[in-house]
């Protein structure tokens, strides 16, 4: 297994819930990015979001998507990463999201660090994958 399956996962899911502290609050709510770039996994999100706030204030988050009977969670930390370079790709990966974000200090592309990837089902023993 391996941060490219986790990616792909994530991408044949289309949506998948992020969790994040807001506080002493939890906070999930939907996203849809999930992209490779030079190794490892991105997500994307604006700077003025309430989400990307929560995670400067606590990087540690939780991915978690359900498909055909199985499930995924992700844990780790989140670094976010301000060079043009991964934007570019990333929305390169996303035509729709160049109508609300160009490669600017607005469009945020944060990668997984320290990650914990388990994929779960009913019927099989989880896989683990770190990265």
């Amino acid at each position: 297994m391996s941060v490219e399956r986790v990616c792909q996962y994530l991408k044949e899911v289309k949506t998948y819930y992020l969790a994040t502290v807001d506080g002493d609050e939890p906070r999930v709510r939907p996203f849809g990015t999930a992209h490779l770039f030079e190794g490892k996994l991105y997500i994307q999100t604006g700077k003025g979001k309430d989400v990307f706030k929560q995670i400067e204030k606590n990087p540690k988050v939780e991915i978690c998507a359900y498909k055909d009977g199985g499930w995924l969670r992700v844990r780790g930390t989140l670094v976010d990463d301000n060079r043009v370079e991964p934007k570019v790709s990333l929305l390169d990966a996303y035509p729709s999201l160049k109508e609300m974000y160009e490669p600017d200090d607005n469009t945020r592309v944060l990668y997984l660090k320290d990650a914990t990837a388990t994929f779960y089902s009913f019927v099989a023993a989880p896989e683990t994958v770190t990265f």
